[in-house]
């Protein structure tokens, strides 16, 4: 699922990183496999918090281009994609000493392209390969791929058209036991990668970068 996301983050960092000359060749991957973590992190973040229904109105309103201001508009307003571009900025300032004008732009841009790339995705009925199910997965130390797909069935319940964030039971789930479910993998995730070798997730990245 990872290498995906990576796909994507190519993608949409090709005009924004690679051709841009600010940024040196050599920093190109680092860079990119930095706005990835922002990403996977930032999701993790939300999700030890118990935010499984903040990324779910992220994904079903990403989507749907009746009622919810979905694509970059709407993303560029959502907190949280505002706390990983504010935290991308800081990152692109401190680390590549980029000035913060130039920064902003770069964040500002790739974050949520990159979101809106795995939103698209996600809903993207000829992708069966690409879930929400498998992404949450793989951010919280699962397969990526296991766990049926109790979540994308509720997003494709959300997206076509059915249902409100309220429903607790939507298609016969309990979502708030789906909820207590991924937040206490993802604080395990992290307790286990504080006791562990710390940057294996960034060495993972940049390792499916340089392929």
């Amino acid at each position: 699922m990872l290498d995906q996301l990576l796909d994507i983050v190519k993608n949409y960092g090709k005009d924004t990183v690679v051709e841009n000359p600010e940024i040196p060749n050599e920093q190109n991957q680092e860079v990119l496999a930095d706005a990835t973590k922002t990403i996977t992190s930032g999701f993790q973040n939300v999700l030890a918090g118990g935010g499984l229904q903040n990324i779910l109105d992220l994904f079903k309103g990403g989507d749907k281009s009746s009622g919810n201001s979905g694509g970059i508009s709407g993303l560029t307003k959502n907190p949280m994609v505002s706390m990983m571009v504010g935290y991308f900025i800081s990152k692109l300032v401190s680390k590549y000493k980029m000035s913060p004008t130039s920064a902003s732009s770069v964040a500002n841009n790739l974050i949520p392209n990159v979101l809106n790339g795995i939103i698209t995705e996600t809903n993207n009925p000829q992708n069966a390969g690409f879930t929400l199910d498998g992404l949450i997965g793989s951010l919280t130390g699962g397969s990526g791929n296991g766990g049926g797909s109790q979540l994308q069935d509720i997003l494709d319940q959300f997206t076509g058209g059915g249902g409100n964030s309220s429903g607790n039971n939507s298609g016969g789930f309990d979502l708030q036991d789906l909820i207590g479910n991924f937040t206490r993998k993802a604080q395990d995730s992290f307790q286990n990668k504080d006791q562990g070798s710390g940057g294996g997730l960034m060495d993972m990245i940049k390792g499916f970068l340089s392929k």
